[in-house]
């Protein structure tokens, strides 16, 4: 959890609860009384809070607030099986309350040092005998809800889940960010919709994460946490806008998830807060479980040169995808993707080259080609013989409980075997970066695949850039594979390079070719410097679909990346961030006559970058001590 507005104390969770900020505890099996509504509210008396109700019918529902603004309107709650009708006729038995904290670490995303302080309320309601609980957590940067069934149906182990009645009635005024989602490939890889929910087409499918902006300092991210094989992954349906809101149905791929008992759906997420506040937020990750990998030494996060981008045919030539491993060390760059084509007979080959320079390789599979135990126990110990580092594996296209059970399957199988994973052609990260450190990374986003150059290609609108920091990258890390500069694309060039920031990936893959980085040594200076591994990201500026300046460090150094949609303009950005002292700020942005430049300042915490853009333009920035004898940090 990432702590914007205040920063609060474990000792002040404790206290808060002890306060009544949450509301009275029974104990399990105590008689409640006539109580139809509960609050809960973060830990530190922070703005956000829950309220949990019990209807007239014998149903639930739930509203989420932000100080004073409600985000979430009473929505209905309650789950389906194949015994017993969870939305109504619920009576109440009893609320137990903890308070929540944890810190744990890991390998890649917006930072890799967490804490977690929140309030966790659980409710048990009974209906003809049957138990359900609702596990309910408030943090200061949000509000998540998961159903949790200790008891399979009838006299059986299993619990069959036939669907669920949870809504997100989010208040009418508020600005949409929704993402189409794709029945038919079941992928994310559309472009965002920025529009009112009065104008947001009804009876239409929207991915995760969904973005909505309630009032001036009010924002609410929807998403998904801890998802596994016991459940498919789920996504919203807009079924109408009244005058009060417009309603969200959650909605399942599958006609029944059947699981075994005792059973807990993944979290329902609400990320509320101001805008920094959603932007830095952990909630996602810190909901996900613990890491199943003990020994994480061999997972290392890095830049990494990917050939099939700019030459299709290059993974099916030994010699290309050396030619790429001598640019990746020539670069510093740790890593090599070999993409569709590879051969079995060369690539022990190409792995032992390049070991020699300190270079890995990543192989492209197929999912098809694993998708048994025997062949991830045959295949995996296999590439990871020759020498393989990590797959990036692709054409997943569901989100359904029999392909969760695959991913489940992949994960233990790659962590068995030491390969890190990059997913491509499947679903968006749910928390399981924390679960299963060796993901690094996933694409389920309109990347630059769709850039390369090819006759009547149009590029993607230049707000698609600057939404995607708001909207795909809070869930989890995105392989757009950026920095293409000779992509069909509407940003100038400082603006591409400063993707390298702005967008967060575990292992990020610059797509273009030898030839056209080589064309720009001044890409190529900041590129080599640019880590992929952060300690800490703030939102320096930034609005959705127009503007993203983001700041985010890695050990002594901070780097900075801004990207504009729309007309050219001034930047003006505080460097607040920095510690005390003196720095030196490399500045690269566009060159009046195109291309790149770069200019070295002095600058300190009371500093403020003014930067003149073009046309979707930006800039990138690296930042050092200030040092005798240091004339600039590249």
């Amino acid at each position: 959890m990432r702590v914007v507005r205040s920063t609060v104390t474990r000792a002040l969770t404790v206290a808060a609860c002890l306060a009544a900020l949450c509301a009275p505890t029974a104990a399990e099996g105590q008689d409640a009384g006539p109580e139809r509504s509960w609050r809960t509210a973060a830990p530190g008396g922070g703005p956000v809070s829950a309220q949990l109700s019990l209807t007239d019918s014998g149903g639930l529902t739930l509203t989420a607030r932000d100080g004073r603004t409600t985000v979430l309107r009473p929505s209905a709650l309650g789950i389906r099986t194949a015994v017993t009708d969870f939305s109504a006729g619920l009576s109440f038995v009893s609320r137990r309350d903890r308070p929540v904290h944890e810190t744990y670490t890991t390998t890649s995303g917006a930072r890799t040092r967490h804490t977690l302080d929140a309030t966790e309320s659980v409710f048990t309601f009974r209906k003809q005998g049957r138990m359900l609980r609702i596990a309910l957590r408030v943090a200061a940067d949000g509000v998540a809800y998961r159903y949790e069934l200790p008891r399979g149906d009838g006299d059986s182990g299993t619990v069959t889940v036939l669907g669920e009645t949870s809504q997100y009635a989010v208040p009418a005024q508020a600005d949409s960010y929704l993402l189409p989602y794709d029945n038919g490939r079941q992928d994310y890889e559309s472009i965002h919709q920025h529009t009112t929910l009065a104008q947001a087409k009804t009876g239409t499918d929207y991915g995760y994460p969904s973005l909505f902006r309630v009032d001036d300092d009010s924002w609410m991210l929807l998403g998904e946490s801890g998802l596994d094989s016991s459940y498919a992954g789920s996504r919203l349906t807009l079924d109408r806008v009244d005058a009060d809101a417009g309603r969200f149905s959650l909605k399942l791929p599958d006609p029944a998830e059947v699981a075994t008992a005792p059973f807990a759906t993944p979290w329902r997420t609400m990320v509320i807060g101001d805008l920094a506040t959603v932007t830095e937020s952990d909630l996602i990750t810190d909901l996900a479980a613990p890491s199943k990998v003990a020994d994480t030494s061999w997972i290392k996060p890095g830049k990494a040169a990917w050939s099939w981008w700019s030459d299709g045919q290059s993974p099916t030539s030994l010699a290309a995808q050396k030619k790429f491993v001598d640019f990746a060390a020539e670069q510093g760059w740790e890593y090599v993707l070999v993409d569709s084509g590879w051969s079995n007979d060369w690539m022990p080959e190409l792995t032992a080259y390049a070991r020699e320079k300190g270079v890995g390789i990543w192989l492209w599979v197929r999912w098809q080609t694993i998708d048994a135990a025997s062949e991830i126990n045959t295949l995996l110990p296999r590439w990871k013989g020759w020498g393989a580092v990590g797959l990036k594996i692709d054409f997943m296209e569901s989100d359904g409980q029999d392909r969760m059970r695959w991913y489940d399957a992949i994960f233990a199988g790659s962590a068995k075997y030491e390969l890190m994973l990059n997913f491509h052609g499947g679903t968006i990260p749910r928390g399981q970066q924390r679960t299963w450190p060796q993901l690094m990374t996933v694409e389920a986003v309109r990347g630059a695949e769709g850039t390369r150059p090819r006759p009547g290609r149009e590029p993607f609108p230049a707000g698609h850039y600057t939404t995607l920091p708001f909207t795909r990258n809070l869930t989890g890390s995105m392989d757009f594979t950026p920095v293409t500069f000779t992509g069909v694309r509407p940003t100038s060039d400082a603006a591409e390079l400063a993707l390298s920031v702005v967008y967060e990936s575990g292992v990020q893959h610059f797509a273009d070719s030898v030839e056209s980085y080589a064309a720009r040594p001044l890409a190529e200076r900041f590129l080599a410097g640019v880590p992929t591994v952060w300690d800490e990201t703030e939102l320096v500026d930034g609005a959705p679909g127009d503007r993203a300046v983001f700041a985010r460090r890695s050990g002594g150094e901070w780097f900075l990346g801004a990207v504009t949609s729309g007309g050219a303009r001034t930047l003006d950005a505080s460097l607040g961030f920095l510690g005390s002292g003196h720095w030196l700020l490399d500045l690269y942005r566009d060159a009046p006559g195109g291309g790149l430049a770069v200019e070295t300042r002095e600058v300190t915490a009371d500093s403020r970058l003014v930067v003149d853009v073009p046309a979707n333009g930006g800039f990138a920035a690296r930042v050092c001590p200030a040092e005798e004898g240091r004339e600039s940090c590249g």
